[in-house]
């Protein structure tokens, strides 16, 4: 397939592009930088984001785009000022591509749009599938304005598929670093309460998930892409501490997180028992549905 795909500098992106490429596809990247890549299956094509470009002539020939532009909800304090970045970023790339889709003759079968699980809000308990309704808060907001933004494709008769991930475990992912180090430093505990639900992926099965989602025709609307055992906090404290054979019980209380990240702690306090039913109902099997071996696979790779 010939598979246009932005973002693809990104943790999810390069390993989404690694796979492709050595399952024979062609991969055009959509890179504000322009930097060719060292692999011969990649075609990189400089684009703003923002703006119909030359890069708009590689639509025609694309069976799928796989959309993964934005700022990094992680890259900083939410600022007035960030928070407006992670939102246009988004929406702003999203809405450029579904112009261009709509401007061309032939267009790609399908558009996967990235999403997160930041789209539910916070959900103290029960269990969350694609059906249940957007949250209120600013992660909540982003997402849906940035899916209703991935839909208006459809109505120029492309399939669209919006992949809501969980937290993504991979050892080169900075969150994911960012996380373990307290433990290495010894000071590792839970976040805010604890009780909290975390709904958490391994990165080989995002990139699983993604290609299936493309693949597979029946599948459109909104995916849950996370583990189907989301864990809570507690629980995952423990199995970090467990992972890295550190102590896991000092916790870092939310006032504490509240004062050192701003509305940022929300990534950390706030959570959901995501189930991905839509995936599962498809045949869809994750390669690690339980956090120990994940945990276990990532932290060998890591050390």
């Amino acid at each position: 397939m010939n598979i246009i795909l932005t973002g693809g500098t990104g943790l999810i992106g390069n390993a989404i592009a690694r796979e492709l490429s050595g399952r024979g596809h062609s991969i055009v990247l959509l890179s504000r930088s322009g930097k060719e890549s060292d692999n011969p299956q990649i075609h990189t094509v400089q684009w703003d984001a923002e703006n119909q470009g030359p890069w708009t002539e590689m639509i025609p020939s694309a069976d799928a785009i796989i959309n993964l532009a934005g700022e990094s909800v992680g890259a900083g304090r939410w600022t007035k000022k960030q928070k407006q970045r992670i939102f246009q970023s988004r929406v702003n790339a999203t809405n450029t591509l579904v112009r261009a889709i709509g401007a061309v003759t032939k267009k790609p079968a399908v558009l996967i749009n990235a999403s997160a699980v930041g789209y539910y809000g916070h959900v103290d308990e029960g269990d969350v599938i694609e059906s249940n309704p957007p949250g209120k808060d600013f992660l909540a907001e982003t997402t849906v304005a940035w899916e209703t933004a991935a839909r208006k494709a459809e109505q120029h008769g492309v399939r669209v598929v919006m992949i809501r991930t969980g937290f993504v475990i991979a050892a080169n992912a900075p969150a994911f670093r960012k996380m373990i180090l307290p433990f290495k430093l010894f000071a590792g505990g839970p976040f805010g309460s604890g009780n909290q639900w975390f709904p958490w992926i391994h990165i080989e099965d995002v990139v699983r998930g993604y290609l299936f989602a493309m693949e597979t025709q029946s599948i459109s609307g909104p995916v849950n892409l996370s583990s189907p055992n989301s864990i809570r906090v507690r629980e995952l404290a423990r199995e970090l501490g467990k992972a890295l054979h550190r102590p896991s019980i000092l916790p870092a209380p939310a006032l504490g997180l509240k004062i050192l990240l701003g509305e940022m702690s929300d990534l950390l306090l706030k959570g959901q028992r995501v189930i991905p039913d839509a995936l599962t109902k498809k045949g869809f099997i994750f390669r690690f549905p339980n956090l120990t071996e994940a945990l276990e696979d990532v932290v060998s790779k890591g050390n």
